[in-house]
């Protein structure tokens, strides 16, 4: 298929589960979509249409948490972002490890720094803080403040 060919396949097929899309360069397109149409619409990309699940990536933005899930069709060169944006408040998502087992992991760590909770995933145990990190403390959120008061931040920097 053609970059126009999927495109359109996807804009026709998940019309009602679109909320936004924006072509950005030849190479890379987002789409933003309602976060319960998430599986549906990445089990279609990836199994149906063929594209490989990159990564996903998660950020506190000022009204919502958003996730990236980016899929990258190779033959033509292009990376489709599909693009969720959660209440803050609660952020919860279907989990996509059920269909691809890639997603375990990126999961597992959105979990752990941002407080998403995702739904049905077999195995949201830490993955990257330590033991000691409070529960409920999320280092990659924008009302983050520093709960060990002996903790040296600076990576070394000074």
């Amino acid at each position: 298929m053609t970059r126009e060919e999927i495109l359109s396949d996807i804009k026709t097929r998940f019309q009602n589960d679109i909320i936004d899309d924006f072509d950005k360069s030849p190479a890379r397109v987002y789409i933003e979509v309602q976060p319960r149409s998430i599986v549906p619409i990445s089990r279609y990309i990836f199994k149906e249409l063929g594209a490989r699940f990159n990564i996903a990536s998660g950020l506190d933005t000022a009204e919502n948490i958003e996730i990236l899930y980016h899929f990258t069709f190779e033959p033509i060169n292009l990376l489709l972002s599909v693009r969720v944006k959660l209440d803050k408040n609660s952020p919860e998502i279907d989990s996509l490890s059920g269909e691809f087992h890639a997603a375990n992991w990126i999961e597992r760590e959105m979990h752990e720094l941002l407080g998403i909770q995702f739904k049905g995933h077999p195995n949201l145990k830490r993955l990257l803080l330590s033991d000691a990190w409070p529960e409920g403390v999320f280092p990659l959120r924008q009302d983050y403040s520093e709960w060990d008061k002996k903790a040296v931040r600076d990576r070394g920097v000074k």
